[in-house]
């Protein structure tokens, strides 16, 4: 009987652990990136994560962050990795110029707004240059994409020429021009919306006269 108990005990315990794992892999194609969250989320132990990289089942992207080995990277692979570490942020300035194909930026950070009051975060990949918003700065102006199944959050193109100009001592000038004569000379937004978001930004002042030479 004890031996019988025990066959069952272990069939019981290797079922368990193939339906562990069957979800984490479900998790990852639905999400394209995984997380510790994630699967904690689901009532998962962590430690699967690192059993299922042993055996080749998974890829460890960053510290808590996975994917599947044969996954289909994007161009915009590091946003969605980004997205995973720091779900409240939002990309902006010259990765949102990027994502939005405005200018001839090409950061090697991922560039993502956070509140002023939130921790920093303490992911080491991708590589993320924080910038501290806060109100309606922080709040308005966001879309949201889905990136290898991640849903990530990114300001439109009107609200990050605006931020351009209103980081402009971090990003240069230069940059901010360039952003705001592409997106009116290709159409992506109107000088409505360019108006609204120079607003909330508090640099109405600043683009004013930028904006005047611009349009006429």
């Amino acid at each position: 009987m004890l031996a019988i108990y025990w066959k069952v005990a272990i069939i019981t315990h290797m079922e368990n652990r193939v339906g562990k794992t069957r979800q984490i892999l479900k998790l990852a194609r639905n999400s394209g990136v995984v997380s510790t969250a994630d699967v904690r989320s689901h009532g998962i132990h962590h430690e699967y994560l690192r059993q299922m990289c042993a055996k080749g089942e998974l890829v460890r992207l960053a510290r808590g962050l996975y994917s599947l080995p044969d996954a289909d990277v994007t161009t915009h692979h590091g946003l969605a990795q980004a997205a995973k570490a720091v779900p409240k942020g939002v990309i902006c300035l010259l990765s949102a110029l990027r994502f939005n194909e405005i200018g001839s930026q090409a950061p090697y950070e991922v560039w993502v707004a956070l509140d002023r009051r939130a921790a920093r975060p303490r992911a080491k990949y991708p590589r993320m240059r924080i910038v501290r918003f806060s109100g309606k700065a922080l709040t308005e102006g966001v879309d949201e994409h889905t990136i290898e199944g991640v849903k990530v959050r990114i300001y439109r193109p009107a609200k990050t020429v605006a931020d351009c100009f209103k980081y402009r001592n971090k990003i240069g000038l230069d940059v901010a021009l360039e952003a705001l004569r592409e997106v009116l000379r290709d159409r992506k937004c109107s000088t409505d919306e360019l108006w609204k978001y120079a607003k909330i930004c508090r640099v109405t002042r600043t683009m004013r006269p930028y904006m005047e030479a611009t349009v006429l």
